[in-house]
């Protein structure tokens, strides 16, 4: 069972789900007083590709501030935003969340209040499926476009050691989808 699940993740990362949507939307990563980490910048890079190809209007960045921080990973990924080349008004920080169950549900009360309901959202490829399970969960219809420059999938030892830590998270967001 396990193994299947690892196998369905494998595949689901290798999908590619861009489409037009409402809103291009970045998980939150690490971020470095104030500085996005390497797989943050990953994340909002690819998402710069996704908005500059005309995907969405805006990009949602989301993410809470850890402990000690300043600034919340949601903040600082909407400044590098806008410090690229993103329009005013077309990069928000979403800063809540400190799991992919957390964040979804403040991007589903935010996108119920801004009408948005159809999302195209970017993480590393480990994270697609969790993503479209806990986005459908949500009351959201979410496609999943993985960045391919991320440090994690950079090594397939490192991106294998995520994809199996995935198979034992999947399974528990199953459930909750179909508790909720």
């Amino acid at each position: 069972m396990y193994l299947a699940v690892v196998w369905t993740l494998y595949a689901a990362s290798r999908a590619d789900q861009r489409r037009i949507t409402q809103a291009i939307v970045v998980l939150g990563a690490a971020q470095y007083n104030g500085k996005p980490s390497p797989v943050l910048r990953a994340r909002l890079d690819h998402a710069l590709t996704l908005y500059h190809a005309g995907l969405a209007p805006e990009i949602l960045v989301l993410g809470g501030q850890a402990q000690g921080d300043h600034e919340s990973e949601a903040q600082v990924g909407a400044h590098y935003l806008a410090e690229h080349g993103v329009a005013g008004g077309s990069a928000t920080a979403i800063p809540e969340g400190k799991s992919t169950a957390s964040s979804m549900a403040a991007l589903a009360r935010w996108g119920s209040s801004h009408g948005v309901h159809t999302v195209l959202l970017v993480s590393d490829p480990f994270h697609s499926l969790r993503l479209r399970i806990e986005a459908r969960r949500a009351g959201l219809e979410g496609y999943t476009s993985p960045t391919r420059t991320s440090p994690i999938s950079a090594r397939w030892n490192r991106e294998l050691a995520y994809l199996l830590g995935e198979g034992f998270k999947v399974p528990a967001a199953w459930l909750r989808a179909l508790i909720s």
